[in-house]
């Protein structure tokens, strides 16, 4: 009976330690404080962690900051930061817990109903839940890993993970096994900790890279695969995809339903696009987005501007493009940087961004966090001009010709961050969410 007490009194301890780390900080900072996850991928040379940092975002109204008062001469040269904003000299991005993994974490989401809850795609295949409040600050020693629930099924590792956002608990997960997994965490009890799939989706007939579920349907679901099909599922009718429609020429990697426009989808694709479809019309391209020199690897869609989504590529970008500007004229030299719907470009990763998420925030709507293969986490927003619109005036001369704002950039995990020959434990980040934290 002694281990159970000390078990018991073990979650106390860091149920204790969580709420000092969830205390609501004071409400006049310039800045809000976020959460990020991250997950780490060492190749088995090290230990690898879930892992839960913080990030102080300026406001762009507080009093530092001057909100809609800017104007070029509020840009700081030497920082370059446009308004000055006063943050403290600690570091931005802080690692305040570490949860050990078995495994590389291929993906890690939290449950947008509750954001202490967090899902992890394992190398083995299962999908791993943790309750964060659960575990302390400090990882357990010897590294054993120890998720609140298991959600089994599936025997391949996979990259595609998605949380029901109407319906609370359920959760989809996609494999190289060629399937689609559903969960229910709701029926978990402390005596059966591993759940089952409620259903198998089997339509796929080659690796399955990524699914979303609909933004408001909480029955339907899309999912892509290495068979180049985008197909939309209804889980009440588990035997057959409601649409079936090869969607590109290579290898489909990511898809995402528009949270504002539901009908309308966004597929990544190893050909090096974007598509847009409309699951009104199936079998209709809609608009190509063509930049990208590599495959894209991930989607996904502004929560606060229902035209614009981001897409991250091999090639080390991550662009951010604009429905509304689709078909607008261009002069000679805007043609030279790309299509009118070609928003903006980060450039700042030097390695493959594995995983990106907008900040959910509607004072943070242009901020963006981003991870690569390098060990490096990014916070970042785009230019000024793109995300102040015309309520800015800002002589384009006055800028520095790049015009990227980088807000923090910070390695995320101990190790070199070379490659796996290099034979050094590089941690890298290899997934990535954001959501808010104590301050509003």
């Amino acid at each position: 009976m002694k281990p159970q007490v000390e078990e018991v009194e073990d979650d106390l301890a860091a149920e204790e330690e969580n709420k000092l780390i969830n205390e609501v900080r004071q409400a006049n900072k310039p800045y809000t404080t976020h959460r990020l996850l991250l997950g780490t991928h060492t190749s088995g040379q090290a230990q690898d962690y879930l892992q839960i940092a913080t990030v102080q975002i300026p406001k762009r109204d507080g009093p530092a900051s001057g909100g809609d008062k800017l104007d070029s001469g509020d840009y700081d040269d030497e920082r370059g930061e446009l308004g000055g904003h006063t943050i403290p000299p600690a570091p931005r991005i802080q690692i305040i817990q570490k949860i050990n993994h078995a495994g590389e974490v291929n993906r890690a989401r939290y449950m947008p109903q509750n954001p202490d809850l967090i899902a992890t795609k394992a190398v083995t295949g299962e999908v791993l839940v943790f309750d964060r409040t659960k575990h302390s600050s400090e990882p357990e020693r010897g590294g054993i890993c120890k998720p609140d629930i298991r959600l089994v099924g599936q025997n391949r590792e996979g990259f595609g993970l998605a949380w029901n956002p109407v319906k609370t608990g359920h959760v989809l997960g996609a494999s190289e096994d060629m399937t689609v997994c559903h969960w229910d965490i709701n029926s978990y009890t402390k005596a059966n900790s591993t759940i089952e799939p409620t259903t198998i989706f089997r339509g796929h007939t080659s690796v399955v890279g990524d699914v979303d579920w609909h933004p408001t349907d909480e029955n339907v679901f899309a999912s892509v695969g290495d068979d180049k099909m985008l197909m939309i599922w209804d889980k009440r009718s588990p035997n057959n995809a409601t649409t079936k429609v090869q969607a590109h020429d290579q290898e489909i990697l990511a898809v995402a339903f528009s949270p504002s426009t539901p009908h309308l989808i966004v597929t990544g694709s190893a050909d090096k696009t974007s598509i847009l479809h409309d699951t009104r019309v199936p079998g209709r391209t809609m608009h190509v987005f063509e930049s990208h020199t590599d495959e894209v690897l991930h989607v996904s869609w502004s929560p606060h501007s229902p035209s614009v989504f981001a897409s991250a590529s091999s090639d080390r970008r991550i662009n951010i493009w604009d429905l509304s500007l689709i078909g607008q004229e261009q002069t000679p030299d805007d043609q030279e940087d790309g299509p009118p719907e070609l928003l903006f470009i980060h450039g700042g990763h030097t390695a493959r961004p594995t995983d990106f998420s907008w900040a959910p925030g509607k004072d943070e709507n242009w901020t963006i966090a981003s991870a690569s293969e390098d060990n490096v986490a990014m916070v970042w927003q785009p230019t000024m001009r793109v995300w102040a619109g015309d309520a800015v005036k800002i002589n384009e001369d006055e800028l520095e010709a790049d015009g990227m704002e980088g807000i923090e950039s910070a390695p995320v995990a101990s190790g070199s961050g070379k490659g796996k020959g290099s034979g050094n434990a590089s941690q890298r980040s290899q997934s990535m969410d954001v959501s808010t934290s104590g301050d509003d």
